[in-house]
């Protein structure tokens, strides 16, 4: 795979529109896409007329969706609802992966359960969780289609133990891993209030199982605060985990998921559509220069 199509990126961080979304990768001269929401509103939400105009406007751009960047289990979601409502978000979203042509549709694994002062219970409720996540992995390998779990804040992603711990009872199911995650997201194996999770201690715990990369590079600041650089900038070891899984011969896509002009689960970060598909463009470049240096490196 040359480095282009290796390329992709969560480009609803650039622009709501699908005409936008698809004009700022073709200016990077990218063909892909890890789709997750199309003006404002998640791929699954999307009404049939919608739907199919970003299926029309996909081809039409020459664009393919290497992931679809689903909601399914994610951390605003609770393993404590009925599981049928599990059962009807893979429902409505496997047609739409099976029409998008996805290769991968990205998961998490439930809401953390945590007391009033933010302590993680000890009850995690693994057992039904384990349940789901086998009922939706199986689901879309039925369809050929392959689950990836984020180490976003969801159970999943507490600490690599955690995530050692799915792979074990979910069989078949493989890894998203996020660089950028890790250096906000607490571990949940040291004492409360918590230290912060190390990307490169993550990332080499899990690598056999990364099937997919997010590129996110962030800090957090002594009062709480997220803080999102361009990669190489924060504590997310980005090319150090970029340059050991091209020493490995990792062939898979790295999808660039900026989070600085617009950050998908805070509505309050708000910037113009051009600083937005600016600030993506300038992303996705600096990546490539990233990818490029440690190319030469090796």
């Amino acid at each position: 795979m040359d480095t282009e199509r290796r390329l992709a990126g969560f480009a609803d961080e650039a622009s709501s529109s699908i005409e936008g979304q698809c004009a700022v990768l073709r200016n990077l001269g990218w063909s892909s896409i890890e789709l997750r929401s199309v003006d404002e509103k998640q791929i699954v939400d999307l009404d049939e007329k919608e739907f199919e105009h970003v299926l029309e406007t996909l081809d039409e751009n020459g664009i393919s969706v290497c992931s679809l960047g689903s909601n399914i289990a994610n951390w605003a979601q609770s393993i404590l609802t009925p599981f049928e409502e599990t059962k009807s978000l893979v429902e409505r979203t496997l047609p739409r992966a099976k029409a998008l042509k996805a290769s991968f549709v990205r998961i998490m694994s439930f809401r953390i359960q945590t007391d009033s002062e933010n302590r993680v219970l000890e009850d995690q409720n693994e057992k039904e969780i384990f349940r789901r996540l086998r009922y939706i992995t199986d689901a879309f390998a039925d369809e050929k289609i392959q689950a990836v779990h984020e180490n976003c804040f969801s159970y999943g992603g507490l600490s690599y133990e955690h995530t050692l711990r799915l792979l074990e009872n979910v069989p078949g199911l493989r890894l998203v891993f996020d660089t950028g995650n890790p250096p906000i997201d607490i571990d949940a194996r040291t004492p409360f209030p918590y230290s912060y999770q190390s990307s490169y201690e993550f990332f080499n715990a899990v690598r056999p199982y990364i099937f997919h990369v997010h590129i996110k590079d962030s800090w957090k600041g002594d009062d709480g605060t997220e803080h999102y650089t361009f990669p190489g900038e924060g504590r997310g070891d980005v090319e150090r985990i970029v340059t050991e899984l091209e020493r490995d011969g990792y062939d898979g896509f790295y999808s660039i998921e900026p989070h600085m002009a617009v950050v998908f689960h805070d509505s309050s970060v708000h910037s113009s559509p051009k600083e937005r598909s600016d600030n993506f463009y300038e992303y996705g470049r600096r990546f490539e220069a990233l990818l490029e240096r440690v190319r030469r490196s090796l």
